[in-house]
This record gives structure tokens, sequence and C-alpha cells, in this order.
């Protein structure tokens, strides 16, 4: 009976912490599908738009460590669920903005909101791993590009439809979902007061396992802007087909995810990292090579499995750090890994301009391979 009743809330950890995770990728999924939409209804330009999105990835960035702070005092799974009811709320107040000025103020909130929720959720994730002891968060991590790709299909149904209409009907599903899944009660494992500046920089191993984060983070940020850019524009391919790039780097990072907590399990995750920084280094060195579509959808892919396991683990040991509250830890990775996908997109641009984009992305190749010599800091 116990060892049945273990099974059973092991099934049911995962089950809950898995939909959480869809369902902060679905409503990302969901906002990024009717960008066009808002945008044209709110007669913003392309440069107003870069700094309205802006103001979305600042309220993440900033949430970071006062999720951090509020999940090692409260719980993560406590912290995860009041976060999970109250996003749905935050998407659907985007439309409802007035004008531009209060889109970015309502952006702003949605950013902090989900910015706080990848910190506490990737934080109760790392709980049931520890408490049943098995490698699980790259297939969570799976999870939320599921939730993702799912959210952002919902906008070519959706298309014709009020935006309001659209994220208020994505709310409220969404939403019941997390409540009727999610509520199950969770014991928190034992916090430690934490009396650090709430705004710190990691330092020794999770220093390293932060620039893990960064460094597979630019490289799947620099995927999302400059994939379609690269094939199109190097490449010559039709636009249809260019527009394929990021979702061949998309199929591959999911199902590398999906087996990859087998694999840690197996062989550890130091060397599951350094082989995938390995691949992620062939696949960058393909896309500077290439001279043909085909050839540059084999490093796309090979990217997107390269890249796949990067931030799970590091977020997996930031938190079970031995020094760091796990609050902490996970702020200040997650700080890290953000920073890389605000700020590799314009670096890639700006070598571009210089080199030309093909010969930018042998920034891809440096910061890949050094993935494999930061792999060392996955050591427990």
């Amino acid at each position: 009976m116990c060892a049945e009743t273990h099974s059973m809330s092991r099934r049911h950890a995962r089950i809950a912490v898995s939909v959480v995770f869809a369902l902060a990728g679905s409503l990302l999924g969901v906002w990024a599908s009717r960008i066009p939409a808002i945008a044209d209804a709110y007669g913003v330009s392309h440069a107003q738009l870069g700094l309205v999105l802006l103001c979305l990835a600042g309220g993440a960035v900033l949430a970071f460590p006062f999720a951090g702070r509020a999940m090692d005092r409260h719980g993560a799974a406590r912290v995860t669920r009041a976060l999970a009811m109250i996003l749905p709320v935050t998407l659907v107040l985007i439309p409802l903005m007035p004008n531009a000025v209060f889109l970015a103020l309502g952006l702003f909130l949605f950013g902090a909101v989900t910015g706080a929720m990848d910190v506490a959720m990737n934080g109760w994730a790392a709980e049931v791993e520890r408490r049943f002891d098995a490698a699980m968060m790259s297939s969570f991590h799976a999870m939320f590009s599921v939730g993702a790709g799912l959210g952002a299909a919902t906008g070519y149904v959706a298309a014709g439809v009020p935006v309001v209409v659209h994220f208020a009907c994505a709310a409220v599903i969404l939403g019941f979902a997390v409540w009727a899944i999610a509520r199950g009660s969770w014991q928190a494992d034992a916090g430690e007061p934490d009396n650090a500046p709430l705004f710190a920089l990691p330092r020794g191993l999770l220093l390293l396992a932060g620039l893990m984060a960064l460094c597979s983070a630019l490289g799947e940020g620099a995927m999302l802007d400059w994939s379609a850019i690269f094939l199109n524009d190097v490449l010559d391919a039709p636009e249809r087909v260019a527009a394929l790039g990021f979702t061949v780097f998309s199929i591959a990072m999911v199902a590398v995810r999906l087996i990859a907590d087998g694999l840690v399990t197996r062989f550890g995750a130091v060397l599951v990292a350094r082989v995938s920084g390995v691949i992620a280094t062939l696949g960058a060195s393909v896309m500077v090579l290439s001279g043909s579509v085909p050839v540059a959808m084999i490093g796309l892919a090979l990217l997107g499995a390269g890249y796949a396991v990067q931030f799970p683990l590091a977020f997996s040991r930031a938190a079970n750090d031995p020094v760091v509250p796990p609050g902490r830890g996970l702020a200040a990775v997650a700080t890290l890994g953000y920073g890389g996908i605000l700020f590799g997109p314009p670096v890639i641009g700006f070598l571009a301009e210089l080199f030309g984009l093909q010969s930018a992305f042998v920034l891809l190749v440096v910061l890949s391979a050094a993935l494999i010599w930061l792999a060392g800091a996955l050591r427990q």
C-alpha cells in the first residue's frame, strides 16, 4: 500500500508540475500569436513595438529576485499555484488597455507574473526531482515548449476573432485546468531564512551554471529572431520555407527534452550536458559553413538538440545548490539566462552588420563550445 501511495503521489506531482509548465508556455504562445493584431489595434510602429516588448522582458527580469525570496519563504508549490491563477488574468488585461502607454504597463505586469512563475515553477520542479530522486526537469521544460506551440496555434484558429475574446477563452480554459489538477496538497521542502541582498549575482559553480543558461539562451534567442532571416537572405530560401527553420529547431529541442531525463539518470548530468555542447557546436558550425537550405536545416536541428538540456539542467543545479537557497539560486540563474535571450538577437544583428549574418553565427560556435567546459558546473 505504501509503495502504491508513493507511486500515486509521484504521478500526481509530476502531472501537476507538467500542467503549470504547459500553462506558462501556452499563455506566452497565445500572446505571441496575436502580436501583429495588437500592434495594428494600437497603431504602434516597429520601433515602438520593440520598446513595448522590452517592457514585458523587463518585468520578468525585475520579478525574478522577488519570486525567489517568496519561494524560499512560502514554498515553491504555494507560490506557483497562486501565480498560475493570476497569470491568465494579466493576459486578458493586455487588450483592454486604453492606449499604447497603458499597453506597455499591461505587458510589464504580464512579464512580471510570467517571470515570477518561471522561477517558482522551476523551484517546485526541483523539489519533485529531489523528493522522488529522479531526473524530470527536461521533460517539464518540454511541456513548456509544447504548450507554447499549442498556444501559438490558437492564433491561427482565432484569426479574425477579437483579441480580448481569444485571450479570455484561453484564460478561462487554462486557468480551470490548473485549478483542477494542481490544487492537490504538497508539503514544501524546509526552507532557510535568507537575509542576503535581494539582487545578487551568483558565485562559484552557481555562476558557471548561470553562464550555461546564458550561452544556451543567447543561441535560442538568436534562432528565434534570425533563423528565418538567415535562410531567406543568405541561402535564398522562399519565405514559406524560411519560416520552417525555427520549427525544425523547436521540434528537435522538444524531442530531446522528452528523452533527456532518462539519459541524465543513466549517464549523469555532466556527461549529457557535455555531449549536448558538442552537438550544439557541430550544429552552429554547420550553419556557418552551410551553402544550401537542407544543410542549414540539419544545422538548426543539431542546435535545437544541443541546446535542449542546457537550460533545464542549469535550473536544476541552481535549485540544488548546497549553499544558496533554491529561490535565490534560481533567480540569479534565470536573470543570466533571460539576459542571453534579451541581448543575443541584438548582438547577432550588430555582428551581422559588420561581418555578414553567416559570419556572425561564429559567435554561436564559440558559445556552444563554451557549454562543453561549463558542463562541469553541474557536478554536485
